[in-house]
């Protein structure tokens, strides 16, 4: 698998400084374009920003902050993870993406979704109520922008186009755009039926468990007559020079995050052995270079996917260990798995 593609998520989670000390919205996307920059020189394939309203993370506007990453980069792709498209709108959405397309000079891409938190509907004037129309029908008018044509197209949940034209254009006439999936048979075979690349998001559990999933969106785009991209997932994991440095520098930021979601779900709050189990045997990729790259390794193997993205921040962990994790991720983490896969 020489060709298989390296990437790094983040949510923008606000991170401590080394004293111990949250830093503002402001400095947080600051670090973001930083920890950017670093995965750029260290030849990261992907950097994917995800858009949340919330008070933990800093990034609500992924395309804009990526608009200045791109103006400080030179090779690495620059994409969302993820859009959420529900409650936004798909020409402003493509408008935007093709304007970093320009910036970057084709280096832009989109992971369109539904998101995992629901904040952008009523701060947006949507109802949760059309969850489930929203998506389908702006994911349906998406892939007809996707073409650069004249679009005539008409819906419910917003006004009809009628041989309209959207600007700017890319300069190849092609944006790369892939649907975000949770694990719903529903999304796997809507992304087959638009001929959309798929990735699955695997927070939890044995990675194994989505070998159904990537059998279906195989399957279903035979039937639909679309093509089977190769598939991506993503996982959360966090990287530094041993085991025990990783898990003490991670456990804390991620068990407050954990718990202030899980208090809003209906979780019992986590117990480090819970923890230590997702580590083991889940989809949590926390580690030496060595002990991720393995896992790493063993993921990709199992379910032949063809990228990789690590989504390197689950928390307040400081500036200094998120930095670290990008420059291990990059120097030992990824040639590594490359060795691997190739042995």
């Amino acid at each position: 698998m020489s060709d298989l593609v390296f990437g790094l998520d983040t949510f923008g989670d606000v991170p401590e400084d080394d004293a111990g000390v949250l830093v503002s919205h402001a400095r947080s996307i600051r670090q973001t374009v930083a920890e950017a920059v670093l995965a750029d020189e260290l030849g990261v394939d992907v950097l994917a920003l995800g858009e949340h309203h919330r008070p933990e993370y800093s990034v609500s506007s992924p395309e804009t902050v990526l608009a200045g990453i791109a103006t400080r980069t030179r090779r690495i792709r620059l994409s969302s993870g993820v859009t959420v498209l529900s409650s936004d709108d798909p020409v402003r959405v493509f408008q935007r993406f093709a304007t970093l397309d320009a910036l970057s000079d084709g280096r832009a891409e989109i992971i369109l979704g539904r998101g995992s938190f629901t904040e952008s509907f009523p701060l947006f004037g949507y109802d949760l109520a059309d969850y489930d129309v929203l998506f389908e029908e702006k994911l349906d008018l998406f892939v007809q922008l996707l073409k650069e044509e004249p679009v005539t197209w008409k819906g419910t949940v917003r006004a009809a186009l009628d041989d309209a034209r959207v600007y700017p254009t890319t300069e190849t006439g092609q944006l790369p755009t892939w649907v975000g999936v949770g694990g719903s048979p529903q999304s796997v075979v809507r992304t087959a039926r638009h001929g959309l690349p798929l990735m699955i998001a695997i927070i939890g559990g044995a990675p194994t468990r989505f070998a159904p999933y990537i059998d279906l969106y195989e399957r279903a785009t035979a039937q639909f007559g679309t093509t089977a991209h190769p598939v991506g997932m993503h996982s959360p994991g966090f990287i530094a020079d041993t085991d025990e440095e990783a898990r003490e520098a991670h456990w804390p930021g991620y068990r407050v995050i954990r718990d202030r979601i899980g208090a809003l779900r209906g979780w019992p709050p986590v117990r480090r052995e819970e923890y230590e189990a997702e580590i083991a045997h889940g989809s949590m990729y926390v580690g030496s270079p060595e002990t991720v790259a393995r896992k790493i390794a063993a993921a990709v193997q199992a379910l032949q996917v063809g990228r990789f993205d690590l989504i390197y921040t689950s928390g307040s962990q400081s500036i200094s260990h998120r930095l670290r994790t990008v420059e291990l991720y990059g120097t030992k983490v990824i040639p590594m798995v490359r060795d691997m896969l190739a042995g």
